[in-house]
């Protein structure tokens, strides 16, 4: 059974989300402020996270942060009322897999707790990649640039195994949230490209140059089999 941390200080939408959460089939945990949900999260090992920004004590965005910096891949579903795209982008550039904003729909958040959660997909080839000094270790759900594993999220290993499986083939925004985010009715393309951004920083030399991770432009973004730009 699947684990969802829960950490929101107001309470009416903890109990709505701890009912419809459990009803789905998942196990609930919460914490009512900032400095209990990051150490409910470091104790409990929960399989998502979802994460408001306005809590007391310790800010959403700190805690994603801070989780990310000590090397916990969980995936952060984050939660906020604000509407300012600089915010939303902000959540994904500390760490966040994905945001939703206040008021949501019960049927999209648990869209998108079900295919953000950490999953094996049975048919997963346990096959390796290596390209130009980068190692995708699919059958240790691993990535290694020059023999030194990297430190991804959840949801960067998933994009870039996605990518790197059907080398050179060009996907859209929309693609990539249909496939790699299971988002078949709704999703913001500004999610691909902070979290290709953040993949770049990690796998490339110079991410202003990339030569793994290529964006065709007007069309979307593929994996560079050849490792040259």
């Amino acid at each position: 059974m699947s684990k969802v941390l829960i950490v929101e200080d107001e309470q009416a939408i903890v109990e709505i989300l701890n009912f419809n959460l459990q009803k789905e089939g998942y196990e609930t945990a919460q914490a009512l402020d900032g400095l209990e949900g990051l150490n409910a999260a470091r104790e409990l090992d929960p399989d998502l996270i979802l994460l408001d920004v306005m809590l007391p004590g310790m800010n959403g965005f700190d805690i994603c942060r801070t989780l990310r910096e000590e090397g916990r891949t969980v995936p952060i579903l984050m939660l906020t009322a604000r509407e300012e795209e600089a915010d939303k982008v902000l959540g994904l550039e500390t760490g966040a897999d994905d945001y939703i904003t206040k008021p949501f729909s019960m049927r999209e958040l648990l869209a998108r707790v079900k295919a953000n959660i950490r999953r094996r997909a049975l048919d997963a080839p346990a096959v390796a990649a290596q390209k130009d000094g980068l190692y995708v270790d699919t059958a240790n759900y691993a990535v290694y640039k020059n023999g030194v594993k990297l430190d991804l999220t959840q949801k960067e290993y998933d994009l870039v195994c996605f990518l790197v499986q059907s080398p050179d083939k060009v996907y859209s925004r929309e693609e990539l949230l249909e496939k790699v985010w299971n988002y078949d009715y709704f999703g913001d393309t500004r999610t691909v490209d902070v979290m290709i951004r953040r993949l770049r920083e990690k796998l490339e030399d110079d991410s202003a140059n990339p030569r793994y991770i290529m964006t065709r432009r007007g069309v979307g973004y593929y994996f560079n089999a050849g490792g040259q730009a």
